[in-house]
């Protein structure tokens, strides 16, 4: 797991209700990055993305935009060790 990175995000602003969770997983998908995102109760969205560094790296760029729909503030990341990982996933 040498080659792989892991971030762990937090993303704020107007991100729930605009798609963001399946744009998330179609676009970590089509980067063949493997984790899993969530809504949270206050209003942000909770995601982790790992992989390749560099897809790692576009995955954290594309939340700063994310959906169509979605306005972000802020998006928070920490870096942690690869767990391994296998797919991508919308959690409940």
């Amino acid at each position: 797991m040498e080659d792989r990175k892991r971030a762990h995000a937090f993303v704020t602003g107007r991100v729930q209700g605009v798609y963001f969770r399946a744009s998330t997983r179609d676009t970590a998908r089509a980067h063949n990055v493997d984790g899993w995102v969530r809504n949270l109760s206050d209003g942000r969205v909770e995601a982790v993305f790992e992989g390749e560094p560099e897809a790692v790296d576009a995955m954290i760029e594309w939340c700063e935009t994310g959906s169509d729909r979605a306005d972000v503030e802020s998006v928070s990341v920490e870096y942690e060790e690869p767990r391994g990982n296998e797919n991508f996933d919308i959690r409940q």
